[in-house]
């Protein structure tokens, strides 16, 4: 998967230092994965969840939440915001 772009991961690292490691691995499987629907990605990480558009990551064991958007016929990944689970909670990512 071409994964677009790796500036908002780095960010989110930015904002929680603990991120680094997760965000680091969930981009290398990410860019070397074959996902066609959110039955492959779910192969790949169990948790991930379809909201409306987006499909959303826990990561840190659910502390956080990588927010993206997949286009599975071009085989990009777009992501969105990274936030804390209560952030996630708040809703206001999807406006």
């Amino acid at each position: 998967m071409h994964v677009i772009s790796r500036k908002k991961l780095k960010e989110g690292v930015l904002r929680h230092a603990e991120l680094e490691p997760a965000l680091d691995a969930w981009f290398r499987i990410a860019k070397k994965a074959l996902w066609q629907n959110l039955a492959d990605v779910r192969k790949t990480f169990s948790t991930a969840d379809a909201v409306e558009k987006w499909t959303v990551f826990n990561i840190k064991r659910n502390k956080y939440r990588l927010i993206t958007e997949i286009n599975y016929r071009f085989r990009r990944v777009y992501i969105r915001p990274v936030l804390t689970h209560a952030q996630y909670n708040q809703e206001k990512w999807k406006q």
